[in-house]
């Protein structure tokens, strides 16, 4: 048994660049591929060998299903690492991978068709155990229907695409008159994201934490968990910091959600590196979420803590090597804080394209950053605007803080406006401070306080 010679990468920007540096260190050959507008891209700069797999537009480059088989096949290569997004989750991409003779570094289809239908996921969970949030069982038909079951259950509830992901094709119904607007509305939304309209219930919980679970298997059924990732400071469902461990995490809140996760994992026969996601209440009830089949963008935090290089297993274990430890092997040290740098104004969270005319990232100890982006590079308008993955790692929480607010103040990018300034008032915030925070302290922070003379 051996690694593979070549991987092609089937993505761009920081994921791309963060698997072309796992598979240097391992002593695998690398292939880049980007569209017309990614041609001077640092991935493409890095890789071993790049192709041209089309113009700007994703579908027919990063998305381009038969361009980028054709670009592994050209290049010889024997293996491909999607990344996340683009068409990591695309079973269709997994199976054609396996026609060609090519190794799909991830779950396989069947996996990731069960992950991605949120509907089945949920029914599969609650087969095997794992607790889920009160709802549909099964996808909603009609509007009626959708009623009925919300009547059942109280307002509020939010209806979610069955396919969904990134907050797509989810509305939030507080009271009965505007269900079967938003009902519409979602689905007109899951179609056009998704080409499914298909949408389930569930009971909507207001005060939550949302805290995923980093789960990897290989081929001989062994499954691990990496540990806990709080992921509660959000936007729109749009993750902005992602941690580890949860402020909220006990040793037996940890052992409780791990468990769930890997049950969840053998549920789904899981392969390869995923992501259980868990709503957790105040009183410290867990709700399964939803599971995802890919490698997280948050994944870095999980890796300070336990020292283990995520994709690099991922890549050891669809060349059939085993998992090189058992669950009690898995060390938890010190905490990590990640904050998402986009290219964005920082107020009003508008995209804000452009060339970065001066870039200078922060360093010392326990400071890590994953970027694409180097001083005259420009931030496409045609991309997701992440610029760059701030991470950091400190004995504790507190060190971490203080750790991360000084990276923060060291992070300069001119020619483009970041959510720098937005990480920097988050991390200056009471509640967060205190690590007494839910999904909807973004919000508050935003909403003006109330005058109590009025």
């Amino acid at each position: 048994m051996k690694l593979f010679n070549k991987v092609l990468i089937a993505n761009r920007g920081e994921i791309a660049v963060r698997v072309i540096r796992a598979c240097k260190e391992l002593g695998i050959r690398t292939v880049a591929i980007y569209s017309d507008a990614d041609k001077e891209s640092f991935h493409v700069k890095l890789a071993d060998e790049s192709v041209c797999v089309g113009p700007a537009s994703t579908a027919q480059s990063y998305n381009n299903l038969p361009s980028i088989l054709s670009a592994a096949e050209i290049t010889d290569a024997e293996a491909i690492h999607p990344g996340y997004g683009f068409l990591s989750e695309n079973p269709q991409f997994a199976e054609a991978c396996l026609t060609s003779g090519i190794t799909f570094i991830g779950p396989t289809a069947e996996t990731i068709r069960l992950g991605g239908d949120k509907s089945k996921a949920r029914q599969t969970m609650k087969r095997r155990g794992v607790p889920v949030v009160p709802g549909s069982e099964g996808p909603l038909v009609t509007e009626e229907s959708a009623l009925k079951l919300a009547k059942k259950i109280g307002f509020p509830v939010i209806i979610k695409a069955s396919a969904g992901g990134g907050g797509r094709g989810m509305r939030i119904v507080r009271e009965e008159a505007d269900l079967e607007k938003l009902f519409f509305m979602a689905q007109r939304e899951a179609l056009t994201a998704f080409g499914n309209g298909e949408l389930y219930m569930e009971k909507y919980i207001t005060e939550m934490r949302h805290v995923e679970v980093q789960i990897i298997g290989d081929s001989k059924g062994n499954i691990l968990h990496l540990g806990e990732r709080d992921c509660s400071v959000q936007r729109r469902h749009q993750k902005l910091i992602e941690e580890s461990p949860s402020p909220i995490a006990s040793e037996k809140f940890r052992k409780k959600i791990g468990e769930y996760a890997v049950k969840a994992a053998r549920a789904l026969k899981y392969r390869n590196a995923g992501t259980v996601e868990f709503i957790v209440e105040p009183d410290g009830n867990i709700y399964f979420m939803e599971i995802n089949t890919r490698l997280q963008v948050e994944h870095p935090v999980t890796e300070f803590v336990t020292g283990i290089d995520i994709v690099k297993e991922q890549i050891r274990v669809a060349a059939g090597f085993p998992l090189e430890q058992k669950q009690l092997q898995v060390k938890f040290t010190g905490h990590a804080i990640e904050c998402r740098i986009n290219a964005e104004d920082p107020e009003r969270f508008i995209p804000c394209p452009g060339k970065i005319t001066f870039m200078a990232v922060p360093g010392g100890p326990g400071v890590r950053v994953d970027t694409a982006m180097y001083n005259g590079c420009t931030v496409s308008s045609h991309y997701d605007s992440l610029v760059a993955k701030l991470i950091v790692h400190g004995r504790d929480r507190e060190e971490a803080m203080a750790r991360m607010k000084r990276a923060l103040d060291e992070f300069i990018i001119e020619g483009i406006k970041t959510t720098i300034p937005f990480h920097k008032r988050v991390l200056n915030n009471p509640d967060f401070i205190k690590g007494e925070f839910t999904t909807g302290l973004v919000e508050k922070m935003n909403t003006p306080p109330q005058n109590p003379n009025k």
